[in-house]
């Protein structure tokens, strides 16, 4: 099922940092009925990008939403869904710049989240090349990590909670509007866990619908190297957020639990990027420390309201 001209209006939010080239490969390639609508929000990252963004809208008929900062994933989406959202859509489509799907994929996604109005739909993810990159994610709750659902044979009876990935997912305006949209405390990774949970917590469900979109994992990353190797902001929000996620969501023994370990899974997330680049930069290794730095921080902003006690440095 395809969402045609009858369907629900509704809008795929695209937000591109330093992304036009990849804005003009793939969000160009977006097939829309006329019910949908394609809104790009640039998050400030120079003038000349903000020209060839605003080109490019001009050009392909979409809305653009010119921010004069950069308020990060989350809040680009936002303000994208808000345009969205005044100009009558009752679905919202988020989309990664580096990310393509096909007109029937993107129909089903439309049509599922608007015939349920309290499920977030996700379709599953390959990267260019094939491989699966998602079908349904979970949070395991003993120690803050994030794994695909392919983990739960390795990990029976665990503690976890599913979520579904910022990369593509459809909701409803309604669930959207209840939820407040994205929490910009999070700037960048760990907004959609964050948005998962809260849906849970309303009584959404979290559905992977049967399409397929294509994710060049890593395409909007500032690569440091050759090979795997991320931005030091990768690092630095995925280690930081994750304390973050724990002092907005769990009680004091699950933060407390989660601090000690934070050496340890921050080391596990520069291990994502490679060995080679731990090697040859001291970039990534900087990203690892602010994160433990500012994480540790969080925590104590939560925990020094309790006991007074102080957060355990952990270790790796």
């Amino acid at each position: 099922m395809t969402a045609g001209v009858d369907g629900p209006p509704f809008a795929v939010v695209i937000v591109s940092f330093a992304s036009s080239g990849l804005l003009e490969r793939q969000a160009a390639s977006l097939d829309l009925p006329a019910n949908g609508r394609v809104v790009v929000v640039d998050c400030f990252s120079g003038a000349a990008e903000r020209e060839r963004v605003r080109d490019l809208a001009s050009a392909r008929g979409w809305d653009a939403v010119l921010l004069e900062t950069n308020a990060g994933f989350g809040g680009g989406v936002n303000a994208g869904a808000r345009r969205a959202l005044a100009d009558g859509a009752r679905v919202l489509v988020a989309l990664n710049p580096d990310a393509s799907i096909d007109a029937a994929a993107l129909g089903l996604l439309v049509a599922t989240a608007a015939a349920d109005p309290m499920v977030i739909a996700s379709p599953r993810i390959l990267t260019g090349a094939g491989d699966p990159w998602f079908a349904g994610a979970d949070l395991y709750l003993d120690d803050g990590v994030p794994r695909g659902a392919r983990a739960r044979d390795r990990f029976p009876g665990a503690a976890r909670q599913a979520w579904a990935t910022g990369a593509c997912f459809a909701i409803s305006a309604s669930l959207w509007t209840t939820l407040g949209g994205f929490d910009e405390d999070f700037f960048l990774y760990w907004e959609d866990i964050d948005l998962s949970h809260r849906a849970l917590a309303l009584g959404a469900r979290l559905e992977l619908v049967d399409a397929v979109a294509v994710h060049d994992a890593g395409g909007t990353q500032e690569a440091i190297s050759a090979g795997r190797a991320k931005s030091e902001l990768y690092y630095y929000f995925n280690i930081r957020n994750r304390m973050l996620y724990a002092v907005k969501h769990l009680e004091e023994p699950e933060i407390r639990r989660w601090a000690r370990s934070a050496p340890r899974t921050g080391y596990d997330v520069l291990l994502r990027g490679g060995r080679r680049q731990l090697l040859s930069s001291w970039r990534p290794w900087r990203g690892y420390l602010r994160g433990l730095r500012d994480g540790r921080r969080i925590a104590r902003s939560r925990l020094g309201r309790g006991a007074g006690a102080a957060v355990p440095a952990g270790g790796r």
